[in-house]
């Protein structure tokens, strides 16, 4: 569409720098080598407004409450929240409490993906500025807001569009048996512009890949002629047990996005985004094949 690229792009080269040793070396011991590149918006972006609130209130008992309105599905909001509060706040971890409130209308828009770290980072960093400005109140709402609202439609006439204000940037190597086909090992450098919790961050993108092999080889989902679902259990849905995966090792790469608080990027949907690619590329290897449905078939007699 014409979106051109600012410094925030400079990750994808860093990524791609952070898997070529262990691209090289698997090549050099005469593995099946696949390599999956990728990026990914966060936020919603296409002209979109979008609005995160949050409130920060001093107590009387010393406590700090941090009210948003993200869901937490298991991804770390609340921990980066509360992150955000003790940088900007200078305070300990143990008296600030992070509340989901949906009692004051907070609002935030779609409540899901790789934008919740940015746009939580963003009001929170707000609300704290302005208890800061206000000497920090007791009993005091102190409101903060982080708006997007300089992208573009594709209806849009301007001569460089911005579609999305943030990407992130991923570069997967799937290392597989050249024998088997079996997948021995996956290496996944994410550009998330700044992580804010590591360990978080390296599980988000450890379960991600678990996904992704999951979408690429195993899980299928069948529906019968009335689109009901033939797979009524868990078992039946063919999700990778943690005893089959493979090792997988994470790279995080740092390379901050010039439009967003702290350089964030989030590394929600983009850490699956290449690894059925990088399966595909490195399953071609093993015997000279393309796959182009899902899952892959890989049960087929190997071809030499």
């Amino acid at each position: 569409p014409g979106q051109r690229m600012d410094d925030g792009a400079l990750g994808a080269r860093l990524c791609l720098d952070a898997v070529k040793q262990d691209y090289d070396d698997a090549r050099a011991a005469g593995k099946a080598v696949g390599l999956g590149f990728s990026l990914k918006n966060s936020g919603l972006g296409n002209g979109s407004k979008e609005v995160a609130k949050a409130v920060v209130r001093f107590r009387e008992d010393g406590q700090v409450e941090v009210r948003h309105s993200w869901t937490e599905m298991g991804q770390g909001v609340h921990t980066v929240a509360q992150q955000v509060a003790v940088t900007e706040l200078g305070i300990e971890p143990d008296r600030i409490e992070v509340i989901v409130d949906t009692s004051r209308e907070l609002g935030a828009g779609q409540t899901t993906g790789s934008r919740g770290p940015l746009m939580a980072a963003g009001s929170v960093t707000a609300a704290c500025e302005a208890a800061a400005a206000d000497g920090r109140q007791i009993g005091v709402d102190y409101p903060g807001e982080y708006v997007i609202d300089w992208t573009h439609s594709l209806e849009d006439d301007v001569p460089e569009p911005i579609l999305h204000s943030i990407f992130g940037y991923a570069a997967q190597v799937v290392i597989a048996d050249p024998e088997t086909g079996m997948i021995e090992r996956v290496v996944a450098a994410h550009d998330v512009g700044k992580a804010i919790n590591p360990t978080l961050c390296e599980g988000q993108v450890e379960g991600a890949v678990h996904m992704g092999l999951g979408y690429a080889l195993t899980e299928d989902f069948p529906t019968d002629e009335n689109g009901r679902p033939m797979n009524m259990t868990l078992r039946s849905l063919g999700i990778i047990r943690p005893k089959d995966m493979p090792d997988v090792d994470v790279i995080l790469v740092e390379s901050p996005d010039p439009n967003s608080p702290y350089g964030i990027k989030g590394v929600g949907e983009i850490g699956l985004v290449p690894t059925a690619g990088a399966v595909a590329a490195a399953l071609h290897e093993v015997d000279g094949t393309w796959r182009r449905k899902l899952p892959f078939d890989v049960h087929e007699p190997v071809k030499r």
